[in-house]
């Protein structure tokens, strides 16, 4: 017989010696080991066989109904768990048994009428259960648990930080959920006006001679007109005039139940404002859960390994940096999500001495037939050192960019703040924010947006999410009413295609090779307004020799004419250079024309060209 097969024997011939031990009249330890052995499907027949045994061996023939059914619900529980939800948790299969026995117990009567079970002995056994079944669940399982072959377990350690990954997103999720589905409060409800009647009636009226009178019932004159107050009050915040001449006629004191059903209105009111108040903080902490969530799973989807299918490949690659004098201690190939290539090589030079990089990287070429490129970061030689090198393939556009900006008259700081972000993955990210306002409050705000922007977005947030997530940052932060706008366009440096997301920005534009100028305006609110942000997106395809033009409100509000956004056009259309940078000061050159060379708000154009490679 297997290991396997004397290891459920043995735990099933467990279960039915356990079934000797009692308690106070009590056999405990029956639905706890139960319970515990039966999460695992490898040892149920064993243990069922075995425990109904050993109740018919050594349990009162009285008590084996009690257990039996108790062992019943367990099995039931811990099956529809498994069904409904592919798994049971061990919590699930400890509480239905404490739960069942401690029912069965209280209500065992119908089954043993002469040794009845105290309710302290009943709340102990079922405490008892709870907490061995607990613990004993993790025992079975090291027991009954075979030891890994160490290619199983190497296969299987590949996907187990993803799985857990995706644990935790499903986990915040969840979270996200709960708070999404809180309802909110609008208006007052029918129980809440019976609840103000009852409240003013028992305020006032609890301590007049006249109240059972009033209130008896058979006399409905007393519930007609508070119904009437209180539809009154909640119409228009006071009493009519009918209502208050009723009210005086049937009630002595009718000055003081107006003020006080006008008193714990507004209190109601306060309390469903302060409610509605904490709702929106939950709702701006649900969209950060699904963020995070959403991060998670990102996180989870890895790159491909493509070790086992490119043996060849590699290989080349270790005999091509032999070559240039570069020992390749590791090297690994993955395929993305985005479908490029990515190489991480782990090298130290053969010798001791110090090769360039370069050499490294035309290996690196030669061998995947791709155009690539080291990160950045990169070091510019290799040593003896060991040192890690990641390769990705080379976009198909570059880009340059350039800025201008002027600071509003009388102000010695622009609220105006912008920001270049090239990710290694090839995507280049334009950020410009403007402040409300001017000087160093307006430019504190906008800073502060461009950093959690450029934070999220560096982490790996889509720009939807990290823009909902500052959002949320800037509502729960701002208390002073300091608000910023948010415009971004985010370049695709393979394709060409570029986003724009724009939350009250000013207008984008794009000047294509052949002279022409596409314009991208937005409507939408700046950021930490209200919490429910409204994001415009656009979508556009940029090619060689195009330019893009962001600027703030302050470059378009002064120009006095009635269209300004086709005057900048224009502007645009007439500047012959290719240098991001002269093209960003020529034009609010121009501007400046305009304004008679004054400046009535921070100005800031942000420029960019995109060449091919």
């Amino acid at each position: 017989m297997k290991r396997t097969g004397w290891k459920q024997l043995a735990v099933g011939i467990a279960g039915g010696l356990l079934c000797r031990i009692s308690v106070m009249g009590c056999y405990p330890l029956v639905p706890a080991y139960f319970a515990a052995v039966y999460l695992d499907e490898r040892a149920r027949w064993l243990l069922s066989a075995g425990m109904f045994a050993g109740m018919v061996a050594f349990i009162p023939i009285t008590v084996i109904a009690k257990y039996a059914m108790a062992l019943l619900i367990i099995a039931v529980t811990v099956r529809l768990s498994e069904w409904v939800d592919k798994r049971c948790y061990t919590v699930v299969a400890a509480v239905a048994a404490s739960g069942g026995t401690f029912a069965l117990s209280v209500f065992g009567g119908i089954f043993d009428f002469k040794n009845q079970v105290t309710l302290a002995a009943a709340i102990c056994e079922a405490v008892f259960i709870f907490g061995f079944g607990i613990l004993c669940a993790r025992g079975v399982h090291l027991f009954l648990e075979e030891k890994e072959e160490p290619a199983v377990l190497a296969g299987a350690q590949d996907g187990y930080q993803g799985q857990r990954l995706l644990n935790y997103a499903k986990s915040f999720e969840g979270l996200s959920k709960a708070f999404f589905a809180m309802e909110r409060r609008t208006d007052i409800g029918q129980e809440e006006i019976a609840q103000i009647q009852q409240e003013v009636a028992g305020r006032i009226c609890s301590g007049c001679d006249t109240c059972a009178i009033c209130w008896a019932p058979s006399n409905q004159t007393m519930y007609g007109v508070f119904g009437r107050l209180l539809a009154s009050l909640l119409h228009s915040g006071e009493a009519d005039e009918e209502t208050k001449r009723e009210l005086e006629a049937n009630c002595c004191y009718a000055g003081h139940v107006e003020q006080e059903a006008i008193a714990v209105f507004e209190q109601v009111r306060l309390n469903k404002a302060w409610y509605n108040r904490l709702l929106e903080n939950r709702e701006v902490i649900a969209q950060q859960l699904d963020a995070m969530a959403f991060i998670m799973q990102d996180c989870a989807n890895e790159a491909k390994l493509l070790d086992a299918e490119e043996k060849r490949l590699l290989a080349e690659i270790r005999y091509r940096a032999k070559e240039c004098g570069i020992v390749a201690q590791e090297a690994h190939l993955y395929r993305k999500n985005d479908g490029h290539i990515q190489a991480v090589l782990k090298v130290r030079s053969r010798w001791g001495n110090c090769v360039a990089v370069k050499d490294l990287t035309k290996a690196v070429v030669g061998a995947v037939g791709l155009p690539m490129m080291p990160h950045k970061d990169a070091r510019t030689f290799v040593g003896k050192d060991t040192s890690e090198i990641i390769y990705e393939e080379k976009p198909s556009f570059q880009a340059v960019h350039g800025v201008a900006r002027l600071t509003k008259d009388g102000a010695t700081i622009s609220g105006d703040n912008f920001s270049f972000l090239e990710k290694e993955d090839g995507e280049l990210v334009l950020c410009l924010s403007d402040g409300m306002g001017f000087g160093a409050r307006a430019c504190k705000e906008s800073e502060l947006v461009l950093d959690l922007l450029e934070r999220f977005i560096e982490a790996g947030f889509t720009k939807e999410t990290a823009i909902k997530m500052l959002n949320s940052a800037m509502v729960i932060h701002g208390d002073d009413e300091q608000y910023s706008t948010v415009d971004i366009a985010s370049v695709n440096l393979y394709t060409g295609e570029t986003e724009f997301y724009k939350i009250g920005a000013s207008a984008t534009f794009i000047r294509h090779k052949d002279g022409g100028v596409e314009c991208l305006l937005s409507t939408s609110l700046p950021v930490g307004v209200s919490y429910e942000i409204e994001i415009e997106q656009a979508t556009k395809q940029l090619s060689d020799g195009d330019f893009l033009v962001m600027i703030t409100d302050g470059v378009l509000e002064y120009l006095h004419t009635d269209r300004p956004e086709e005057t900048l056009e224009d502007m645009i259309a007439g500047i012959k250079t290719n240098h991001p940078g002269l093209l960003a000061k020529q034009l609010l050159d121009q501007v400046m024309v305009c304004t008679g060379g004054q400046i009535r708000d921070d100005m800031t154009v942000l420029a960019a060209a995109v060449w091919e490679s």
